[in-house]
């Protein structure tokens, strides 16, 4: 195991809140300097630009399977794997707070949560979905941007850091929905 202090700096894709978010603390403790990145190819190139120690990514959801654009850069790039941690992962339907379950027609969130509650979804075919770039960030932009007719999926943790209500809780596909994410470095 990885020895790790309050200056060891861990990128994650997505905005505080997120799913990586969550598995970096549970693997490495709550001293770990987070790191968001917006997309996956920003998170890979944290260690290049030098703004993080290691890396986190999510590679392979028990619902939705490979997280193909991690794997596709892992796969390509030099860096080793130095850890691993599975964690439950629960979707929850966000909203701006006040908002009523009818007023919803959008619902945004990052593909893999989409693709985690197709039941759901399929449940209400009229609410269009939007791709956002991740979990956490769907729920930012919702609240600040105070869109009432839009909602977002991701993890409570993202409702309680921008002060979301959750509308809907647990519309995962399964209630057994893991994902497995990777701790990366640089080859010693």
């Amino acid at each position: 195991m990885i020895s790790v202090n309050q200056k060891t700096r861990v990128a994650f894709q997505g905005e505080r809140g997120a799913f990586s978010e969550e598995a970096a603390v549970k693997l490495l403790g709550e001293e770990i300097h987070l790191v968001p990145r917006q997309t996956f190819a920003t998170l890979f190139a944290s260690l290049d630009e030098g703004v993080a120690d290691h890396i986190l990514a999510p590679i392979e959801n028990s619902i939705a399977g490979p997280v193909q654009a991690a794997v596709d850069l892992l796969r390509t790039s030099a860096l080793e794997i130095v850890g691993e941690i599975t964690i439950p992962v629960a979707q929850q339907l966000i909203a701006c707070p006040g908002v009523s379950f009818k007023e919803i027609e959008e619902v945004q969130s990052h593909q893999m949560a989409l693709a985690q509650c197709s039941h759901f979804l399929s449940e209400h075919p009229q609410m269009k979905q939007i791709v956002g770039d991740d979990t956490a960030g769907s729920v930012a932009e919702v609240l600040r941007q105070g869109l009432r007719q839009r909602a977002a999926i991701a993890a409570r943790r993202a409702a309680e850091l921008y002060g979301g209500e959750i509308v809907r809780e647990n519309i995962q596909d399964d209630s057994d929905n893991f994902t497995r994410f990777v701790l990366l470095s640089r080859p010693n």
